[in-house]
């Protein structure tokens, strides 16, 4: 039988608010054991039992900015899971309200990961600033804008006009964020009240257009299109489009969408290495892409600068099912500019016997 003020039956009373059962025992033991790191307020606060995180402050003392091994305090885990009766507690005992955990985070940022817009606007109105920054260089607004919630991004806008005006240490912009994760509501707000370039490229060159088709959100990509005159034959640092990145996710309606309603060239190169789609398909190793990419009239012949065909990356990147299903298509082996076949790259020198094309022709 566990002895009285046992750490592990403290924390199973807490975790499950039992307030009186965890009275008899504190009394019973005679204190509180107050260990460094997690505490009993970090559970109660966690877990949403603010008469359990009460009776902890006010019988016991427990330090209400007390921080475990990642420098979260209770406001920290009673914002991260929504607990607004928690914050309002802990504010009111004079929770420090911008204390930073691991990586810089804010109690605001936490609340932002979950679409609670009624713990926001208690962090906020007792003093919350939406314009700090964590260790990658995104603030509250843009994080909100990763979950896609639009009254919150209209509250935060609302409360505090420039937060749209950031971007994280690699450049990417709540709007890059927002059309990468789909959310279409979400960039609807972005697009109306906030002033973003309509093709702000990030550190890899990467527009917010270029995030809504690799991700297969067409509905954003046709918004940005429409509404924001994002430009679709714009390139990132490779000199990729949009195509192109496509084609390496594997995303075959946006494909569709590019070629067929937009009329793109489905044989448009890479600046930088003369790639299309169908290589970078090829390299992927996606099969349903090749297909996607045929039916739209790709060139299989298509060769880059080292005179590569789309058969030597898919054996290059062991792709063999892929490779077997090119030379199937019709397309024949043949050197690149080094005198290498594609047969030779794979680590099985059998492993495109019996697809008929194992020779050069």
């Amino acid at each position: 039988m566990a002895q009285p003020g046992d750490p592990r039956r403290l924390y199973r009373l807490v975790q499950e608010g039992r307030l009186r059962a965890l009275q008899e025992e504190l009394q019973a033991a005679g204190g509180c054991p107050g260990p460094a790191g997690e505490t009993l307020l970090h559970c109660a606060a966690r877990h949403g039992h603010r008469d359990v995180l009460a009776y902890l402050a006010e019988a016991w003392g427990m330090d209400i900015e007390a921080t475990n091994r990642d420098y979260k305090r209770p406001l920290h885990e009673a914002a991260s899971m929504g607990h607004r009766d928690c914050v309002r507690y802990l504010l009111g005992r004079g929770a420090a309200v911008d204390c930073l955990k691991k990586a810089d985070w804010t109690p605001l940022m936490m609340a932002c990961t979950r679409k609670n817009l009624g713990v926001i606007q208690e962090l906020v109105e007792h003093g919350a600033n939406p314009l700090l920054k964590n260790k990658d260089g995104w603030n509250s607004f843009h994080i909100a804008s990763r979950e896609g919630d639009p009254l919150i991004l209209q509250y935060l806008l609302t409360v505090c006009p420039d937060a749209w005006k950031t971007e994280s240490k690699i450049r990417r912009t709540p709007l890059h964020t927002a059309a990468m994760h789909g959310h279409l509501e979400a960039v609807k707000v972005l697009l109306k009240r906030c002033q973003y370039e309509p093709d702000y490229r990030d550190n890899c060159g990467v527009t917010p257009l270029m995030d809504a088709i690799q991700c297969g959100h067409i509905d954003v990509a046709r918004l940005l299109l429409d509404e924001h005159g994002a430009c679709l034959s714009a390139e990132d640092s490779l000199g990729a489009h949009a195509l192109h990145r496509a084609a390496v996710t594997g995303q075959n309606k946006a494909i569709r969408f590019l070629v067929s309603e937009l009329g793109i060239d489905v044989d448009v190169r890479a600046t930088s290495t003369h790639l299309t789609a169908l290589h970078y398909a090829a390299k992927e190793g996606h099969t349903s892409t090749i297909q996607t990419l045929l039916s739209l009239g790709a060139d299989i012949n298509s060769k880059d600068e080292k005179n590569r065909s789309a058969l030597h990356l898919a054996c290059a990147g062991q792709h063999l099912a892929c490779a077997k299903f090119l030379l199937q298509s019709g397309l024949k082996d043949s050197e690149d500019v080094t005198g290498t076949l594609a047969q030779q790259l794979p680590r099985r020198a059998d492993v495109l016997q019996g697809s008929g094309h194992s020779a050069m022709t």
